[in-house]
């Protein structure tokens, strides 16, 4: 199956979350009779596969995330995923990626001197796949741990064929804080018998747009939105006595995250109690920052040609996990242009044709840091 081909039927079975059976098992397919050591994870259905050179060496692993997102495909293409799903994130252009990689590293694996791990990961959309492959020994799983890592993020909006990167961070964390303001509840028409929440919440969602703009440095990139917004009214007549608020944080650096989230929790308290109301907030960390090594990233930036991103993207990607253990390099890969739609829309559009690009660099990646690692 060629690598377009396994890219259509990927996508048109998209899956998301953790338990992937079908995309599982076609990868599981895609790569048997390359001579991997393949094994399947325990709480999650991802795929890991080990190449063994045929010299000794290092340790390279290579990444590729296999989930969807639950949303319905609006592209038209004859292969667009039926069911309620669909790669709107490209991660089935990363499996054929990395599938085709690991052909062509398998065909001149008695020149490879270490080893090629694999790793074939999903639940990456929210889930944190890429941790619980950690915690199942995923670094272990050639015997040593790896000298660098390496994954590639296609880009719908990003020209066919260009790599970028940078050194340092590269992504931004995740995170998210909940918010309950509690009133007491009342009639519509006699507000002043009682605290009524929504204004409150109203003015706390204005509060934390004023928050970032005003305590958080320009030079440090930060972004706040409230993405959720529901009042317990059970009647248009009747004032709520909670509205939840939830609110997603994004910032590329640690620090400043501390800064957020110890901030805006004291100011929303502080501005419902102004008002009568109490302010329950409750912080949920998710994905750590995507920091790039410079080291491994100036090497890549040299061996690819590639541009230099001026600043961190402010969406995340659970790689960071994986970043943190291993130095490597988080890159992204043109695979469209800058009208097309993008990422996570419904009717975004990926080209094939930059696949066995994809495919060649994962390659390169892995062949010339095995080589630098014994010296050649």
């Amino acid at each position: 199956m060629s690598l377009t081909a396994l890219r259509h039927h990927l996508h048109a079975h998209a899956e998301v979350g953790l338990e992937l059976p079908a995309t599982q098992a076609i990868v599981l397919d895609a790569l048997a009779g390359l001579g991997l050591e393949l094994s399947a994870g325990r709480q999650l259905s991802s795929v890991t596969a080990v190449l063994r050179g045929g010299r000794p060496g290092p340790v390279v692993l290579l990444r590729a995330d296999m989930d969807a997102l639950p949303m319905a495909e609006e592209t038209g293409l004859p292969f667009a995923a039926a069911g309620p799903a669909m790669h709107a994130c490209g991660h089935d252009m990363h499996v054929a990626g990395l599938v085709g990689a690991a052909r062509l590293l398998a065909a001149r694996r008695d020149d490879l001197p270490g080893s090629v791990v694999f790793m074939f990961q999903p639940g990456e959309e929210g889930f944190g796949g890429a941790r619980l492959m950690l915690e199942e020994g995923l670094l272990d799983a050639a015997g040593e741990r790896p000298a660098a890592a390496f994954a590639i993020h296609v880009d719908s909006r990003l020209a066919s064929g260009v790599v970028r990167t940078r050194p340092g961070p590269i992504m931004s964390s995740s995170n998210r804080l909940w918010l309950v303001v509690h009133g007491t509840g009342g009639h519509a028409a006699l507000p002043h018998h009682g605290v009524d929440p929504v204004p409150v919440a109203a003015e706390i969602i204005l509060a934390i747009q004023s928050f970032v703009a005003r305590r958080i440095p320009v030079t440090e990139p930060a972004v706040v939105s409230v993405t959720r917004l529901q009042t317990n009214s059970p009647a248009g007549n009747v004032l709520p006595t909670e509205v939840a608020i939830d609110a997603k944080i994004r910032t590329p650096s640690r620090e400043t995250l501390a800064l957020v989230r110890d901030g805006l929790t004291a100011m929303v308290t502080a501005l419902g109690a102004a008002h009568g109301c109490r302010v329950d907030a409750r912080f949920e960390q998710s994905y750590p920052p995507a920091w790039n090594d410079p080291a491994e990233t100036e090497a890549v930036i040299a061996l690819l040609g590639a541009q230099r991103l001026e600043a961190p993207g402010m969406a995340s990607d659970d790689f960071a996990y994986v970043l943190e253990e291993v130095p490597g390099t988080l890159l992204f890969l043109g695979a469209g242009e800058q009208d097309a739609a993008p990422m996570h829309s419904p009717r975004v559009v990926f080209d094939d044709g930059i696949l066995g690009r994809m495919a060649q660099i994962f390659t390169d990646l892995a062949v010339h840091r095995l080589k630098r690692g014994t010296g050649h």
